[in-house]
C-alpha cells in the first residue's frame, strides 16, 4: 500500500511560535539534533476535540528536555496554547499529536550547548489500529535481541529520539519473522516493554508488570493501572523474569499508538485474551472520548 511521506502532506506545523504550510516546516541537515541525537518528543492523541492528557505530556517533554540538558523556549502553558491551535487550525477531531524538540545548526560537535533550541507540533490522522473484537484476537510479538539499556548507562527516563534507535532495529526484525511487534528485555534479562508500548500481564484476575526503572513509565500506562485499581483489581509493579509468561493467563500493551491491545504470543509463550483485556479497553476508550 502507497503511503504518502510526510514531508509531501498538506496542512499546519507549529514552529518556533508560527503556524506554518506543512511543507515549509523544515530544518537543515546539519542539525545538532539530527547528527547527535539531541531530540525529545511526545506522542499523544486528540479524541473528539480534546487531547487526552494533554498537560501531563506537556509537563513530561518538558523534563525530558532537561534531562537532556536542555530548556524548551516556551512554557507549558505557551505549548498548551500552541497546540490547540494546531489542533482548529488543521480541523483535526481526533489524530495522532507530535511535540518534538532539537538543538539546531549553530554547533557542530559533541559539545553544543549554544544550540538554539527548536520546538515544533505536528498532528496527523491515526486511527485506532484495531476494533475491539479484531483487538482481541490478540497481537504475536518477537523477544528482540538488543535490551533497555542500564539507567547508568543513558537517560532512560527521558523520552529521547536516540533511545529508540534499538527499538526501531527490533520492530523492523519482528516483522521480517512475522510478528506485529517484539517484547525487549533488560540489561539484566528481565521483562521491560515492546518498542514502542508498555507490557502487562494478569494470572488470576491480579496484573503484574514491570516496574519502570530503566524506561518510561507511560502515561498511558500510569492510566491503565488507575483504570484497573477501579475495578478492584490488584496490580503488582515487579521484576518478571522471562520464564515467568508461561504462567500467566492474559498479556496486553498500552500506549497513546497501541492505546490497549491483547497479546497472543510472545515468542516461545501463548495467552489467551479474555474479560480483564476486554474490560480495560472498554474503560480506556470511555475515559479518552469523556468529556473535558
Amino acid at each position: 500500500m502507497s503511503v504518502l511521506p510526510f514531508d509531501q502532506r498538506d496542512g499546519f506545523i507549529w514552529m518556533n511560535g508560527k503556524v506554518l504550510p506543512w511543507q515549509d516546516a523544515k530544518l537543515h541537515v546539519l542539525s545538532h539534533g539530527l547528527h547527535y541525537g539531541s531530540c525529545v518528543f511526545e506522542g499523544e492523541r486528540a479524541y473528539n476535540g480534546r487531547i487526552f492528557k494533554s498537560r501531563e505530556h506537556t509537563e513530561r517533554f518538558q523534563n525530558s528536555a532537561r534531562i537532556l540538558d536542555f530548556e524548551l523556549p516556551y512554557s507549558v502553558d505557551e505549548i498548551e496554547a500552541a497546540k490547540r491551535l494546531v489542533l482548529e487550525k488543521n480541523g483535526w477531531d481526533s489524530c495522532y499529536v507530535r511535540p518534538v524538540a532539537w538543538r539546531g545548526s549553530e554547533m557542530m560537535a559533541v559539545s553544543a550547548q549554544n544550540a538554539t533550541i527548536n520546538v515544533a507540533i505536528a498532528m496527523w490522522d491515526w486511527p485506532s489500529m484495531f476494533d475491539v473484537n479484531e483487538k482481541m484476537r490478540g497481537i504475536r510479538l518477537d523477544i528482540a535481541e538488543y535490551r533497555r539499556p542500564d539507567p547508568q548507562c543513558a537517560p532512560v527516563h527521558a523520552k529521547a529520539a536516540g533511545l529508540y534507535m534499538i527499538c526501531t532495529l527490533s520492530k523492523h526484525r519482528a516483522e521480517r519473522k512475522g510478528y506485529a511487534d517484539a517484547m525487549m528485555l533488560d540489561w539484566q534479562g528481565r521483562v521491560a516493554e515492546c518498542t514502542g508500548a508498555n507490557i502487562l500481564f494478569a494470572k488470576d484476575g491480579v496484573i503484574h508488570t514491570p516496574i519502570a526503572d530503566c524506561f518510561l513509565d507511560g502515561i498511558t500506562r500510569r492510566t491503565v493501572l488507575d483504570l484497573a485499581r477501579k475495578r478492584g483489581v490488584t496490580v503488582q509493579e515487579r521484576r518478571i523474569m522471562p520464564e515467568e509468561m508461561a504462567s500467566f493467563d492474559e498479556c496486553f500493551l498500552c500506549g497513546t499508538g497501541a492505546e490497549v491491545t491483547p497479546v497472543s504470543e510472545v515468542g516461545p509463550y501463548t495467552f489467551t485474551p479474555g474479560q480483564l483485556s476486554r474490560t480495560l479497553i472498554e474503560d480506556y476508550t470511555a475515559a479518552v472520548n469523556a468529556p473535558s
